[in-house]
């Protein structure tokens, strides 16, 4: 069973913001499995899959924030500041979960950030962010606007 279901995601009025998020999911539950054969059999080899696969899904996160906020300047989005400080808030805690991933190898931390935090987060930003967003994207029209 996945950790985060598919069918589970909310959907935005944007189709390249839903295609990038269920890339996010797919990785994230992917990361999930590696994390649980590393707990399982500790080898380097598993350790190795699973940070690799960990500094590729980070790749991913900047390229995929870097896009949703260079059509946001493009388009003049209004709440552009705070949708971007959620994206460097989210970015700094993914480096802060594998900086001390790397320094203690302590599973259950790790599996806490995976398992808890991190689907609540998605969930709670793409209903709220990123519906916004993708609702100015699609309109022009601006939540902040009175009109």
């Amino acid at each position: 069973m996945p950790l985060i279901a598919l069918e589970n995601m909310p959907l935005v009025a944007m189709e390249f913001m839903n295609k990038v998020h269920q890339e996010d999911i797919e990785i994230i539950n992917e990361l999930y499995l590696l994390l649980l054969e590393y707990e399982q059999q500790k080898s380097q080899k598993n350790r190795e899959l699973f940070e690799l696969r960990y500094q590729e899904w980070f790749a991913h996160t900047v390229t995929h924030f870097a896009q949703e906020e260079e059509k946001m300047l493009a388009m003049n989005f209004p709440p552009y500041a705070m949708h971007k400080g959620e994206h460097q808030n989210a970015l700094a805690l993914m480096d802060q979960v594998y900086r001390e991933w790397q320094n203690t190898q302590d599973i259950a931390a790790i599996k806490k950030y995976f398992s808890e935090y991190l689907p609540q987060w998605l969930t709670h930003h793409i209903q709220t962010m990123d519906t916004v967003t993708a609702n100015f994207f699609k309109t022009g029209e601006s939540p902040c606007s009175m009109g």
